[in-house]
């Protein structure tokens, strides 16, 4: 056994006192669909509904083993580091300032309140991320206060590593493929380590967000990258860097080990989940099963394959962007801007040419671009992809001029 290994076995042990293991579900579901035994570990079922306590909870173990004396602990978060922060806080009755940007929606505020009580202090600070870690780093350097960073830590690998300490102990027989998510990487890094020094030889594939690439464009470079850009919306895992100590830990696997998820067909995966399984999750927390869409039927069937679903802390006033995103991709909605006459039975021939599956979901005018003719921004939603087809050509018959923005992230952005 390694000094790594019995430390995170130490951890688990340890973790015992705040909850108990994440159960590892097989999908009835998803093994029908795929051919392959699917098995989940349920880490949305943890008590902050993510696997982030148990960096957290080990962090704080052993900096008061340590003799820390410090008289506070500091964090900078928005999502589920804050929640599994508050939560350790208050079980070890130390406490805590908690760094969230000022635009941090207001249910994501009060579940760190709820799991921080008296202990957690919360302070909004900033419009963006990197202001607010800016912030809790000065006020940590100024009170002596200890930064608890989010995944860039070996303790913190360390506690996450639990979850593979976890799932050897619930699946005895090898599993042949483990999907894991990847934001700052400190889950992937501990897991594939903890397996790895004890002998356990699965294939290991990583789920990144296609608008936040960092662990891809890493392995891909041969050394860290940071991202001119991240698109934010799978919150849980939008990060511009990938840990320095977590990178050393990942830096063997080849940049193609890791599938890029577009966000869209993410949100397909999320609703599936809720529709089908009455599973809630959150954006980061679908990545590993919506890496499935990427494998071959034949490489997988029959096949072990683990999907570590990290988090369910979703927030249902999401739910309208995540159904439209989903629409989306599937093909099922589009967005047109139409030169409209200005004419009486303009908009009756209009709606003449759609089909019996096919409904207007937004109609606005968006402005009068000459006296006889209006740009029009329409919605359309229909029960079957096809139907863009037909009415691309009817549309093309009557004489209708228009442009085709749901894939125009530029126009889209301002306009829908």
């Amino acid at each position: 056994m390694t000094g790594f290994t019995h430390r995170v076995e130490l951890a688990v042990e340890a973790m015992r006192a705040l909850f108990p293991e994440t159960p590892l579900q097989q999908s009835a579901y998803l093994s029908r669909k795929t051919g392959a035994h699917v098995f989940l570990k349920r880490e949305d079922l943890s008590p902050v509904r993510s696997y982030k306590i148990r960096g957290a909870f080990n962090f704080f173990r052993k900096a008061l083993a340590e003799g820390e004396e410090a008289g506070l602990f500091v964090c900078a978060s928005a999502g589920n580091h804050a929640q599994g922060f508050a939560f350790v806080c208050r079980h070890f009755g130390r406490k805590g300032v908690v760094f969230m940007p000022v635009t941090t929606p207001q249910q994501k505020i009060d579940k760190t309140r709820m799991f921080g009580g008296d202990q957690v202090e919360i302070r909004l600070t900033g419009d963006f991320f990197d202001e607010c870690y800016a912030a809790a780093r000065a006020f940590a350097a100024e009170t002596g206060g200890l930064m608890v960073p989010p995944f860039d830590h070996r303790d913190i690998i360390e506690g996450q590593a639990t979850v593979a300490c976890e799932l050897v102990r619930q699946m005895p027989a090898e599993p042949d493929l483990v999907v894991l998510p990847v934001g700052g990487g400190g889950l992937a890094a501990g897991v594939t380590t903890y397996l790895a020094e004890i002998g356990r030889t699965p294939r290991f594939l990583f789920a990144e967000p296609a608008g936040a690439p960092s662990l891809r464009e890493s392995l891909a470079a041969g050394k860290r990258m940071r991202l001119e850009s991240v698109d934010n919306f799978v919150d849980g895992a939008a990060v511009g860097e990938i840990g320095r100590e977590n990178f050393r830990s990942l830096k063997h696997f080849p940049a193609d080990a890791v599938k890029l998820i577009p966000e869209n067909r993410l949100c397909a995966t999320m609703i599936e989940m809720l529709n089908v399984e009455g599973v809630v999750l959150e954006p980061a927390g679908a990545l590993a099963i919506d890496a499935l869409k990427d494998l071959p039927r034949k490489d997988i069937r029959g096949k072990r394959v683990v999907l570590v679903v990290s988090g369910g802390n979703f927030d249902f006033e999401r739910l309208p962007d995540v159904k439209e995103r989903a629409l989306r991709f599937a093909g099922l909605k589009k967005y047109f801007v139409f030169r409209f006459p200005q004419r009486p039975g303009a908009l009756r021939d209009f709606l003449e040419l759609l089909g019996p599956d096919d409904d207007i979901a937004r109609f606005e005018y968006l402005k009068k671009s000459a006296r006889n003719f209006g740009s029009v921004l329409i919605g359309i939603e229909t029960k079957d992809r096809k139907n863009f087809t037909i009415l691309a050509r009817r549309f093309e018959e009557a004489g209708w001029a228009y442009q085709d923005i749901t894939d125009n992230e530029t126009i889209a952005g301002l306009v829908i």
